[in-house]
């Protein structure tokens, strides 16, 4: 393990900013439910800061972290939210500080096991540990088809190791803490073409395709991906969500 941060988004912080899909409102009144105050969030990898920013509903204050410099740049400006430039394992909280700690599709970028540490210390008694992902997502069977062969054969090379974890909706991390049962989750959004195509461009995989072949691979498929689309203005995009959830310094 190494402490150096590997930035595979910074590139495209401010397309990331745009196109990428919310949680469910839903998720962050069930993690303020587990928690005995409510005073203090941190999302740690915040990227855009949406997460930190919905959080505001349920959280008197949120602090967001992400080592992507870019990415703190382009993040939503919102009351009740400070975002700072720091690695996942070194943040500025005092020791048991925190009510909540949410990861939102960041986690597997993360050193483990002083990631957990620093979560061990920077929490309260009962504190509460919320790391979630999302894979593909679902759109008709169609499309599906042209997004998995984009996904898998054209930009497949190019995803970073780390991305099995994902693929392995985080079951193959080792959490030291206590789970508690997640419910189901999913996110939906009505897009358009041209915001399934923005989105594709926001995967580091794309980014790293581009830098190697100097041309976009979207291109390779949007002729099939027009007419797997047809004729509809807006379709319903459908990720299903993986949220794992840990209970913190147990008293």
């Amino acid at each position: 393990m190494t402490n150096k941060f590997l930035d595979h988004f910074s590139v495209q912080a401010e397309d990331y900013s745009i196109y990428r899909p919310e949680y469910p409102p839903e998720l962050y009144q069930w993690l303020a439910s587990l928690c005995e105050e409510t005073k203090l969030a941190w999302d740690c990898g915040t990227g855009n800061g949406q997460a930190a920013v919905a959080l505001t509903q349920q959280f008197s204050y949120v602090i967001g972290t992400d080592a992507s410099e870019s990415q703190i740049y382009h993040a939503m400006i919102y009351p009740r939210v400070e975002y700072e430039v720091a690695l996942a394992h070194k943040s500025t909280f005092k020791d048991g500080s925190v009510d909540l700690v949410t990861v939102a599709q960041a986690l597997h970028w993360f050193e483990f096991d002083l990631f957990f540490a620093e979560v061990e210390r920077v929490c309260k008694p009962n504190g509460v540990l919320a790391a979630w992902c999302y894979e593909l997502h679902q759109i008709t069977p169609e499309i599906d088809e042209v997004i998995e062969n984009f996904y898998k054969n054209i930009v497949g090379e190019f995803w970073p190791p780390e991305r099995k974890h994902i693929e392995q909706a985080y079951n193959s991390i080792d959490f030291p803490f206590q789970s508690i049962k997640a419910p189901k989750c999913v996110m939906q959004k009505q897009w358009t073409l041209n915001q399934l195509y923005g989105y594709l461009g926001t995967w580091s995989a794309t980014q790293k395709y581009m830098a190697s072949h100097n041309k976009d691979p979207r291109e390779l498929i949007v002729a099939e991906l027009k007419k797997a689309w047809g004729s509809d203005e807006t379709k319903t995009v459908t990720w299903p969500v993986t949220i794992k959830t840990f209970r913190i310094n147990p008293s």
